[in-house]
């Protein structure tokens, strides 16, 4: 529990620091949100360009320490503010159409990849030397290739010669979003490619750490042990070897987590899926320095809560962690 506790500490002031770069890196940079408003619409009044500058915050609002206590009360209320490049739309409300496409996409796709990965680099570990270990050198090349290229050729092959998976997008132009099947059969066929374009890229990267971090535990002597006594290979595996073994995953898996709230952002572009990495890019180029800081905020925190969580779990996967907070 005072592991816990400790870790919970660090998470606080990780996040008040992350909130307090936030403010200043857009502050820091040449230019601001009224000032790109004024370069869209160049007639705009002096009266308009104050209510903006008070709507963005921007311009002679107060010192800089009051602009921060401003920012700091607007998070509370989760106000994050208005977007330059789609106003008069506020930032949540983008994050709130965006983020869960990202989530649906990204995030199943971690979570498959992961324990398909997991569970294949435990067998490949189990029956070193079989058809499983050898084909790890392929599924190593897939790893090292580049989101975009593979991508591009998913494009190519199954797209537009076999005409199997949809080019782009989140779902077929004209419908409607909602919570029927059409729009749901439509939302699933188009992330099918992107999602399988991740598992192949990733996959590999969890089966070889997994591998190499079981053939160290099998030859533990507990391990040694439980085969000695006559269990079943099944419970030597999962209860004895791998359960210590999964421990190193635990903690990447919490990070790659953390990261699905930013999307594969190369991934997101190639595919022009809704979501927050093509979010970002469009934010960026229009230099929408409120939704940019927005979705680094939420970036920023869910990576914390992922680590969080991978604490919790630590705790109650690995015993020598409690163990060592009674002494």
């Amino acid at each position: 529990m005072q592991f816990l506790v400790r870790r919970l500490g660090f998470y606080v002031v990780a996040a008040w620091a992350a909130v307090t770069v936030n403010f200043f890196i857009p502050r820091a940079m040449p230019g601001n949100a009224v000032e790109t408003m004024m370069a869209k619409f160049p007639d705009l009044q002096p009266q308009a360009i104050k209510a903006l500058e008070a709507e963005f915050g921007v311009g002679h609002q107060g010192s800089l320490l009051h602009q921060y206590w401003v920012y700091l009360g607007n998070i509370v209320h989760l106000n994050l503010g208005t977007s330059v490049s789609l106003y008069p739309d506020k930032v949540t409300s983008v994050l709130a159409s965006t983020v869960p496409w990202t989530l649906a996409l990204v995030g199943t796709a971690t979570i498959i990849s992961f324990i398909l990965g997991t569970l294949l680099g435990v067998f490949a570990a189990w029956r070193r030397g079989g058809w499983l270990d050898q084909a790890l050198p392929a599924l190593t090349f897939l790893q090292a290739t580049p989101y975009f290229f593979l991508a591009l050729l998913a494009i190519e092959f199954f797209s537009l010669k076999l005409h199997i998976f949809p080019i782009s997008g989140g779902y077929t132009l004209g419908l409607l979003p909602g919570w029927n099947w059409t729009f749901a059969w439509s939302a699933i066929d188009h992330s099918l490619l992107p999602a399988l374009t991740i598992i192949a890229t990733s996959m590999a990267g969890w089966m070889l750490q997994m591998r190499n971090v079981t053939i160290t535990t099998i030859g533990e002597d507990y391990v040694l042990a439980a085969q000695a006594k006559g269990l079943s290979s099944r419970r030597v595996i999962f209860s004895y070897a791998a359960r210590n073994a999964i421990l190193p995953n635990i903690a990447g898996f919490a990070l790659a987590i953390g990261f699905v709230v930013a999307g594969a952002l190369v991934m997101e572009i190639v595919f022009s899926y809704p979501g927050v990495g093509l979010t970002l890019f469009n934010a960026v180029n229009a230099n929408d320095y409120p939704l940019t800081q927005g979705i680094f905020l939420v970036i920023s925190f869910a990576v914390l809560l992922a680590c969080m969580l991978a604490d919790v779990i630590y705790v109650i996967a690995d015993p020598r962690v409690r163990t060592r907070q009674a002494y």
